[in-house]
């Protein structure tokens, strides 16, 4: 069988010795078998109280009455067909720029209830309150007498890039926890932006482009208009928002992973502003472009400012999307010390690559319940690694955080045993093999019996099963429940140890 990972000296080396000492938990609820009901084990789901049931109430009555507030709005001032033509032609790109947010977020992708917010947050919301503020401030710089181009310029950049972020700050504020990073800011600020800018683009498409096109020389020339805008504002410029707002992202990101009260003030803000800045700065352009008539200050604004930041963009965010990789190899080895992973395990989670062909692998000994399976296992211990590396971090500040964190770490750690009973043990062309924390104990067909060091190359990402389930990593002071697990392991690792 092909190699499928590989494990590095450095994962032998960091192994100790599996705590001991203190009674033992149960052993995790192993499921039946794939061929026997089929069925997958599923994460524990926390229940709905009554005061979560009443702000999920009332955000979905704000985002369907925005909702509705643009479609009326948008119906009256466009007409139904222009309206229709509009919305045809700005949901076009929607699905791409999703996808390439979706792709960042491989490792341990968002719930899709949050994404969704975000993407209708920004599609209604946002537009709602920025088009009220937007046409109430033109209305003011006409009546004292001043171009109303300043509203691109003064106003729209900073109510709508408020607007935009203000719905992932909700989510920062009520769900933390289901934050990883400045991946997850980009990924949630960047589809409340493609919402935003889907909207937008409707006005833009169906109004300037079709409704005044028909209008002028009839639907051929509306037809024209449209393609036209849609090359321009979509097919060259379709990056513009995701970009402003992504800065915005990176400070929640930042804020979400700090336990410094003044960092997680003061990241959002600064990334708030620096959207806001080149949100103006982008919408200057053309403005002092019509106001001059050089077009070459649109041309070196795009090409000497907003392309390298876009590409800038583009190698933090590639960088950023294998981020959660290398801290799954870089916190996991503690649960490897204690017996709960093997190497292999960590070295079949450190890489996309790795984690498709432990998929490939799962499919191959357990069929389609195997892989669902092992991306369920890939998941919980993707989890895993956020919240110990949470832990070290101090971001959990209350007594109720850390014992919810400590219950989570639990939640994990029987899922991960019971996802992996799935595909451990069920290939023929491995030996059956026993992990005890220092070296594999394996049992040939033959009969024989020898222990081997943790091989270089291991031919399949997880073959061994695990000995009865230690207590798990120690976690820093105040984090451990006392009597669940037992008296804590005798040679715990000291706080913050990676």
């Amino acid at each position: 069988m092909r190699p499928a990972t590989r494990v590095g000296h450095d994962y032998a080396d960091r192994m100790a010795v599996t705590p001991s000492g203190g009674s033992l938990p149960p052993s995790p609820s192993v499921p039946a078998a794939p061929g026997e009901d089929g069925g997958v084990p599923a994460m524990p789901r926390r229940r709905l109280s009554w005061r979560r049931a009443l702000v999920l109430v009332g955000v979905i009555i704000l985002i369907a009455a925005c909702a509705i507030f643009m479609l009326f709005t948008l119906g009256t001032s466009l007409g139904p067909e222009a309206l229709l033509v509009g919305t045809a032609a700005a949901v076009l790109p929607v699905p791409v720029l999703v996808a390439c947010f979706l792709w960042l977020d491989r490792y341990e992708p968002e719930p899709l209830k949050y994404l969704i917010f975000c993407f209708t947050w920004g599609a209604f919301v946002s537009t709602a309150a920025s088009l009220r503020v937007n046409e109430t401030a033109a209305g003011w710089f006409e009546d004292q007498g001043l171009p109303v181009a300043l509203t691109a310029v003064l106003v729209a950049p900073f109510i709508e890039e408020l607007t935009k972020t203000l719905g992932p700050i909700l989510l920062l504020v009520f769900r933390r926890r289901e934050w990883s990073g400045i991946t997850d800011g980009l990924v949630y600020c960047g589809l409340s932006a493609i919402g935003f800018a889907m909207v937008e683009n409707i006005l833009y498409l169906g109004g300037l482009g079709y409704a005044s096109g028909v209008e002028q020389y009839g639907p051929a020339t509306g037809a024209q208009q449209v393609i036209a805008i849609f090359i321009v504002r979509i097919l060259l410029f379709g990056f513009a928002h995701p970009l402003f707002t992504s800065m915005a992202g990176i400070g929640l990101g930042i804020a979400a992973r700090s336990a410094d009260r003044r960092v997680r003030f003061f990241a959002p803000v600064a990334g708030l502003l620096l959207a806001m800045m080149l949100h103006g700065t982008w919408n200057l352009l053309p403005t002092l472009t019509q106001a001059t008539g050089q077009v070459l200050i649109s041309l070196f604004g795009f090409v000497g400012v907003m392309v390298p930041i876009f590409f800038a963009m583009v190698g933090l965010a590639v960088w950023l999307r294998a981020w959660e990789g290398r801290l799954t190899e870089r916190v996991l080895p503690d649960y490897v010390r204690a017996g709960w992973l093997t190497p292999p395990e960590v070295a079949a989670l450190s890489s996309l690559g790795r984690r498709h062909a432990a998929r490939v692998w799962a499919r191959r000994v357990a069929g389609d319940a195997g892989v669902r399976a092992m991306r369920g296992y890939q998941f919980a211990a993707t989890r895993l690694a956020l919240l110990r590396d949470g832990a070290a971090r101090g971001l959990d500040r209350r007594p109720a955080d850390r014992d919810r964190t400590a219950r989570e770490e639990q939640e994990l750690l029987r899922a991960i045993a019971a996802y992996r009973s799935y595909f451990v043990g069920r290939d023929p062309q491995s030996p059956v093999g026993v992990w005890d924390g220092h070296r594999y104990l394996l049992k040939f067909p033959d009969g024989s019996q020898r222990a081997v060091e943790a091989p270089e190359e291991p031919v399949v990402p997880i073959p061994v099963v695990l000995t009865a389930p230690p207590p798990p990593p120690a976690f820093p002071a105040g984090y451990r429940q006392q009597g669940w697990y037992g008296p804590p392991p005798a040679t715990p690792w000291p706080p913050g140890h990676h």
